[in-house]
């Protein structure tokens, strides 16, 4: 009897655990802060050329995710993208140079990307 309640007991915390790690990966969990994002994009002045869905002076936030989307290195790629200041081909086919936004961490900039790969 003992062994029986001894593999139950068992069997109970590796179901706790397994809870756990899923709770942990749930959509919930790695959800991104979109009105942290909007705000960064607004101070930024992100939204000056980038449109959620439609295209302005440069591709919207929708075409840029569905550019990136299945690539592995999608949110490095645009960290990389948003930490650098470029020169940019815009819609148009000119050059303008692309600030970086005033983000605070890393951890602010990558709310972002995931925002912005979320859009698509």
């Amino acid at each position: 009897m003992k062994l029986i309640l001894a593999c139950g007991d068992v069997m109970r915390k590796a179901l706790v655990a397994g809870a756990l790690v899923l709770a942990a990966h749930s959509p919930a969990a790695l959800a991104v802060n979109e009105d942290a994002a909007e705000e960064l994009a607004k101070a930024g002045k992100c939204f000056r050329c980038h449109s959620v869905d439609k295209a302005k002076k440069a591709p919207s936030y929708k075409r840029i995710a569905q550019k990136y989307k299945g690539k592995a290195d999608a949110e490095a790629a645009l960290i990389k993208h948003l930490s650098a200041k470029l020169s940019v081909k815009v819609e148009d086919g000119g050059d303008e140079d692309h600030e970086p936004p005033p983000a605070k961490n890393a951890a602010d900039l990558k709310n972002l990307v995931q925002w912005i790969l979320s859009r698509g």
